[in-house]
This record gives structure tokens, C-alpha cells and sequence, in this order.
């Protein structure tokens, strides 16, 4: 018999390290010899896009294409240090750091295009499109290759840093602000259990993810997938099997994650709240996609067979055993 069964999660989830340890990035600016601007910070890109949202929020700054920046990382002969890709933080501080340093860059450039154009002041210029020019008189211009050009004996960079606000815990009150900001989310499942099998089939989902400002809408739908994936692996599938220390589940033959078969189109919905502090209003969701979706399904799973679940993974042949002591309560009252 199939039993159906509809449940959501909900969860909010800090950005960085939290509770008061120092948490900062810095980002180096570089004028190239072609005209091109370097970015240059020490954060890792392991598949969430980093590098991609980062030089956006840098082109953005400097109101060039994005094929005029020449993004370096990973390379801590160049770079300065952005901190660990890690606390889904990257998008937050180092995005921030990114924005300060550029435009830390563009006040450094419309200083020498006042030297080259002969001007009195900065005030009227205006940097886009590889150009300073005065805005009140456009003639007056000169673009990033002259500029590099002319200054090819010199190296022209700043640096910026972004040092994130947060406050450590009172170890007696428990009072605090460990983070800033939260990120939320919400996720809704309907699903399938059969109570002959144990197997659990999911029918539907719908996940709703807080992202401030969505630099790139479609590197945002991939983490919710990718967040979505992953927690249905850790609720249905993966099981290191660990017995006296021993993980005997130690390869994919044993470890079980889901296939592209075992996965399904969720319904993503981004909902766009700007955050104050952040690069263009937008927020790190490496972690907070994975949160919500596993107490969903567990509580889709409850509302099916009227069974909490305690342990994971919800394998068919630990929800029989599940469902079999249910019924043997039953009988006994």
C-alpha cells in the first residue's frame, strides 16, 4: 500500500565564521598593460560559482564588461588573503571587499586622468566602459589603455578589505550577535511511502530561498539544486556504516548517493530581499540550501504513515522496522 504524505522545513542560517572571530577578506585591484583590470583575491572556487559572481560584482563597480576584467585566485603568490571558501561567506565578504577596493581603484584613476586632461579637480568625471571622462564636457576622456600606456613603468593597484561585524556570545547570558546577516528559506515536499517495501518516492518539491540580490539568478538555481541533492542523499541513501571505529561503506559501490535518476525538477523560487551591508544587496546560500529539505521530507514522511523518524538514513529497510514496531504498538494498547 502507498501512502502519501506532504511536509515542510524551514530554516534561517547565518553568514561567515560568527561569534567573534575576525573575519576578513581583502581584494588587490591591478591596471593592466592592455587596458584590462586585474582582480586579484585569494578565494577558492570549488564549483559554487565564486569566481563567476565576484568578477560580476567587480564589472559592476567599475562599470566595464565583464570581458574586461582578468579575475586571479588560488594563487597566494599574487593574491591577497579572502579567507576560507567556506561558512558560505565568499559572495558576502569577499564581494564586499571586491566593491571597496574597485571603487578605491576608479577614485585612484580619476586622479591621473585630472593629471592627463589637464584638470583642476575629480569632481565631474565619471568612470564607465573603460573611460574617465567629464561629465559635464564628454570630449574630455582618456580610456584604461592610454592610461596604461602612459603609466607602464608605474603599477597602478589598490587594495580593499572587508571585515565583517560580528559579536561574540556572552558565555553567561548566552546574549549576542554571532552573525550577520541570516539568510532564510523554506522547502515543501510531497512524496510516496510504501509500507510493503519501505521505499520512499518523492512526487514534488518546492524550495523558496532568501538571496538578498541574485548577482546570477542561474548559479542561485543551481545551489538549490545542488543543496536539494545533496540532503536527499543524506536522508534516503548515504551510510558510512562505521562499526568500531571501521567505515566499511568506504567506497561507491557501498555508499550510496543519488543518481540523476533519484532526483527531480524542484520548483526554485528566489526571493529577492537586499541585504544593507552587502555587495549590491546580495548573500552567501552555499549551506542554507541543504538545511531545510531533509525536515521536510522527514515531515512528509510523518504525515504519511504517522511515524517519527530518529535515525538516518531512511532506508526501506530501517522504515519497514519503523513501521512494523508502530503496528506492534498498536496492537498492544
Amino acid at each position: 500500500m502507498k501512502k502519501r504524505g506532504r511536509g515542510i522545513g524551514l530554516s534561517f542560517y547565518g553568514t561567515g565564521y560568527g561569534n567573534g572571530f575576525p573575519d576578513v577578506s581583502k581584494a588587490k585591484i591591478r591596471l593592466l598593460e592592455d587596458g584590462k583590470v586585474g582582480i586579484y583575491v585569494g578565494s577558492t572556487e570549488v564549483g559554487q560559482g565564486a569566481k563567476t559572481v565576484l568578477t560580476q560584482i567587480g564589472a559592476e563597480t567599475l562599470k566595464l564588461p565583464v570581458e574586461e576584467i582578468v579575475f586571479i585566485a588560488e594563487d597566494t603568490s599574487l593574491t591577497p588573503d579572502a579567507g576560507t571558501a567556506a561558512a558560505s561567506r565568499q559572495t558576502y565578504n569577499t564581494g564586499n571587499a571586491i566593491r571597496i577596493a574597485c571603487e578605491k581603484f576608479v577614485e585612484r584613476l580619476k586622479e591621473l586622468a585630472k593629471e592627463q586632461l589637464n584638470l583642476n579637480s575629480v569632481y565631474g568625471l565619471k568612470a564607465e566602459d573603460g573611460h574617465i571622462f567629464l561629465e559635464i564636457f564628454p570630449q574630455k576622456r582618456i580610456s584604461y589603455k592610454e592610461l596604461s600606456k602612459i603609466y607602464k613603468d608605474s603599477i597602478i593597484e589598490v587594495e580593499g578589505e572587508f571585515v565583517a561585524q560580528t559579536v561574540m556570545m556572552d558565555p553567561e547570558t548566552g546574549q549576542g550577535a554571532p552573525y550577520w546577516p541570516y539568510t532564510f528559506n523554506a522547502c515543501g515536499v510531497e512524496l510516496e511511502v510504501d509500507t510493503l517495501t519501505g521505499q520512499v518516492e518523492i512526487l514534488k518539491a518546492v524550495f523558496a530561498q532568501d538571496v538578498g540580490r541574485a548577482v546570477n539568478p542561474h548559479l542561485v538555481e543551481g545551489q538549490m539544486d545542488g543543496g536539494f541533492a545533496m540532503a536527499l542523499g543524506y536522508i534516503l541513501f548515504e551510510d558510512l556504516n562505521i562499526k568500531e571505529g571501521k567505515i566499511y561503506n568506504d567506497r561507491f559501490s557501498r555508499y550510496l548517493i543519488p543518481t540523476a535518476m533519484d532526483t527531480l525538477k524542484v520548483e526554485n523560487i528566489i526571493v529577492e530581499d537586499p541585504e544593507s551591508t552587502a555587495p549590491y544587496g546580495a548573500k552567501g546560500i552555499g549551506e542554507p540550501t541543504m538545511i531545510p529539505v531533509g525536515p521536510a521530507i522527514l515531515n512528509a514522511i510523518y504525515d504519511a504513515i504517522g511515524v517519527r523518524v530518529t535515525e538516518l538514513p531512511v532506508t526501506p529497510e530501517n522504515l519497514i522496522k519503523l513501521i512494523q514496531e508502530d503496528n506492534e504498538r498498536k496492537e498492544e494498547i
